[in-house]
């Protein structure tokens, strides 16, 4: 087996645990549960044996909350950093809560520090300086440094496990430092080559020292032409870089341009995994939305974005308040008002998340904002012609009021367009302001197409006497 295969995990009866698509089947998780509920320790740790650790951490993710514990008891010389490092961060949380520090220490130790610190960073403060305390003293200086830098950046996303040789140096002097020193790193892809000041000055791939005679100097090995990543910088726009320049793993520098670590691809994949997720629930508030999340943190965070919309709820009712004679008097404008309002809403969603998405991206910009507006708003008036023309046919149909059809049409398009405009601007307008789009501007774009489609649907049947 090669060392990037997964292995394959086979029962007793020659069934893999694993279905179609890589998921534990439920037939293994229940046996695994039987048996440590039965306090059988051996059957437990003979099933679990050949799973990855990445499917080892699945399984705690999968069970009870309540069997978490006794399956961690059950298993324990199985549950590596490497596990741990796969594991979902409240998942981890709560079993780390259960060991003691220096089983923590034990566990980080093992690690790459970007994963040591992913393990360590969530910790209280006393535990958090408990653990440091048991670790040996290059851990935990690399661990500390790691932790004095701000949540989401590069300083926490990077590792220091990398292979840095000065420029002087032969392709044979590389090698011969790799073969004789073993305490190196043994995982990466590319060499870093720094002066005498530790800035890095170019690259080299493991693949060119393997072509390259021993004879000849790094530095006309090596591409000069590099992608540095500071030590501040947020992790998406970390993401960024690596999606646009096509990395593989990038230098980290701090003020000074000194190296101090690296990132890799695989911490990237996570990283753009997790921006995505967050940015779509932001948009429809619904928190982090990870189902291992506790109940009470869930409640909290929906709820305020429900009380803010109940907030723009009332406004948008306040608008129809306005105009309840016309309404009284007329009362097919209550049937149609809250279909422009809710297309109008449905409009300014779509516009809003191609915005979100851009702005995330880098693919909106300074300088093309003022095109992407007006792209919008000829989309939303082809749209609302289009809705426009097919309302005023569906409503003639089946009220038969020519005067009431109308006023349906413009008033549909008057929503769209305003929906286009509003969903471009307002997470322009957040971004520019240094506020997160993906988390205020729903609330913004919808009240404005609510208010916006009753205003005009029923200020132009008052303006046209429907209501007379």
């Amino acid at each position: 087996m090669s060392e990037h295969e997964l292995p394959e995990v086979v029962d007793e009866d020659g069934e893999t645990e694993l279905d179609e698509d890589d998921r534990l089947r439920p037939e293994f998780v229940d046996a695994v549960l039987d048996a440590v509920r039965d306090h059988n320790d051996e059957e437990a740790r003979d099933l679990v044996e050949p799973l990855h650790p990445a499917d080892l951490a699945d399984l705690f993710e999968i069970v009870p909350e309540e069997d978490r514990g006794p399956l961690a008891r059950a298993v324990a010389d199985q549950l590596n950093g490497d596990v741990f490092a796969e594991m979902n961060d409240y998942v981890r949380e709560t079993l780390i809560d259960a060991l003691e520090p220096h089983q923590v220490a034990d566990i980080a130790s093992a690690l790459d520090t970007d994963d040591a610190v992913a393990i360590i960073e969530d910790m209280d403060e006393d535990e958090q300086r408990a653990v440091l305390r048991a670790l040996d003293p290059d851990d935990r200086a690399a661990i500390e440094e790691a932790l004095s830098y701000p949540e989401e950046s590069a300083g926490r996303l990077m590792q220091r496990e990398l292979i840095a040789v000065p420029e002087h140096w032969t392709v044979g002097d590389v090698i011969d430092f790799l073969r004789s020193h073993e305490e190196l790193t043994t995982d990466f892809w590319e060499i870093f080559v720094v002066d005498a000041g530790h800035h890095p000055v170019g690259t080299c791939q493991l693949s060119w020292i393997l072509r390259t005679p021993r004879g000849i100097a790094m530095s006309d090995v090596m591409k000069r032409e590099q992608t540095l990543i500071p030590v501040d910088m947020d992790q998406e726009e970390v993401a960024l870089r690596f999606q646009k320049y096509a990395l593989i793993s990038a230098a980290v520098v701090d003020d000074d341009e000194r190296l101090v670590g690296m990132i890799t691809v695989d911490d990237i994949v996570h990283i753009i995994q997790q921006e995505a997720g967050e940015d779509a629930l932001r948009l429809s508030g619904a928190g982090e939305g990870d189902i291992n999340e506790p109940i009470r943190l869930t409640v909290r965070s929906r709820i305020s974005w429900l009380v803010v919309n109940l907030g723009a709820t009332i406004l948008s009712a306040s608008v129809v308040k306005l105009f309840e004679g016309e309404i009284g008097r007329f009362a097919l404008l209550a049937v149609l008002m809250p279909i422009v309002s809710a297309l109008g809403g449905n409009a300014g969603t779509q516009t809003l998340a191609v915005v979100v998405r851009a702005l995330a991206t880098n693919q909106l910009t300074s300088s093309n904002t003022l095109r992407m507006l007006f792209r919008e708003f000829r989309i939303a008036l082809c749209n609302g012609g289009a809705l426009g023309m097919v309302g005023a046919v569906g409503s003639y149909v089946i009220f038969g009021n020519v005067q009431l059809s109308l006023v349906f049409a413009l008033a549909m398009m008057i929503n769209s367009l305003v929906a286009g405009l509003v969903g471009v601007i307002v997470p322009v307008a957040l971004d520019k302001a240094n506020v997160d789009p993906a988390v205020s501007s729903a609330v913004f774009v919808t009240t404005a197409t609510d208010v916006m489609g009753f205003f005009s649907f029923l200020g132009l049947a008052t303006l046209w006497g429907l209501g007379g």
